[in-house]
């Protein structure tokens, strides 16, 4: 099967899009296909007639094209398959503040938050109380993230994020550990507990994609019935945000057990460090074995 590999793009992420295509490609030449690799930071305008000729695409963008499902529009025009969520719905879980919306209206607990836009500007009232999560509304990789544990320091860390113009999500600090559940197929996947190193306050960029990063734990070193709620909301989640394939949710759990969503992945991360692929593992799926299943469902879902 002719395979077109799509990663690269010009996101922040750009770099670990790259980091993981590299795997993913190594994957799918030994699974037995024919691999083209296809950047659109490079090509984008012929996206469209290099799709009419592929069996297959397999996108491995973060941020924005990619995530934002603006390839996905392109390859359903071309008709040609590939992995993970549709345009919509990749943009709706992109978006932190709708899917925090969506999240609500199921019932998933959520910390609270609020949009600042650059229109507002950086004197904009905050309507919650310190400590803060500020971060671009749409993006991933804790990129432009701060915590803001004093109020004069607001101003800086929303800054960072309008430099990258975005609007800023202003989410409530949630105290506990980090929780993380893939779903693959309709299956959710064991829990990783996520344990930054002792100088980092969160789980920022150097924690997830150093060789000496934050501490990883799978399955996590939960109870039963924790893993079960969390794995439930985020099967809800998935579901309600429209998603097909894969997907991978970042929860926080307080010292008394209460989970928070924090955020949905439609293209979670597949580097050698990244999660999903070591959630897979545990249960017995090789990363080309993942590669395999992702590329069937995929089909199975844009043949319909």
């Amino acid at each position: 099967m002719h395979v077109i590999l799509i990663a690269g793009g010009w996101s922040d992420e750009r770099d670990v899009s790259l980091s993981g295509a590299a795997k993913i490609r190594t994957s799918l030449i030994e699974l037995g296909h024919e691999v083209s690799f296809f950047d659109p930071a490079e090509n984008f305008k012929e996206l469209l007639a290099t799709a009419k000729h592929a069996d297959f695409a397999f996108i491995n963008l973060h941020g924005t094209p990619g995530e934002d499902g603006l390839v996905q529009a392109v390859l359903d025009k071309a008709g040609c398959p590939y992995q993970g969520a549709g345009p919509a719905a990749s943009y709706l879980a992109l978006n932190k503040a709708a899917s925090k919306e969506v999240f609500e209206d199921n019932g998933i607990k959520t910390p609270d938050w609020q949009i600042i836009t650059p229109t507002q500007g950086r004197e904009a009232p905050l309507e919650l109380d310190l400590p803060v999560f500020v971060k671009p509304n749409k993006g991933g990789s804790s990129l432009g993230m701060s915590l803001v544990k004093r109020m004069e320091d607001l101003p800086a860390a929303l800054d960072k994020v309008f430099a990258m113009c975005q609007s800023a999500l202003i989410e409530t600090f949630i105290p506990g550990v980090e929780l993380t559940c893939g779903i693959l197929g309709d299956t959710p996947l064991p829990l990783i507990m996520i344990r930054p190193k002792s100088d980092a306050d969160f789980f920022d960029y150097e924690n997830k994609y150093a060789a000496d990063g934050a501490e990883e734990i799978c399955p996590a070193p939960v109870d039963a019935k924790l893993t079960r709620s969390i794995q439930q909301q985020m099967m809800t989640a998935h579901t309600a945000l429209g998603l097909t394939g894969y997907s991978r949710g970042d929860f926080m759990v307080t010292p008394n057990g209460e989970a928070y969503l924090l955020e949905v992945n439609t293209l979670p991360g597949m580097t050698p460090t990244s999660l999903l692929p070591r959630a897979a593992a545990t249960v017995g799926l090789s990363f080309e074995a993942l590669i395999a299943e992702l590329i069937r469902l995929g089909q199975n879902t844009r043949s319909r």
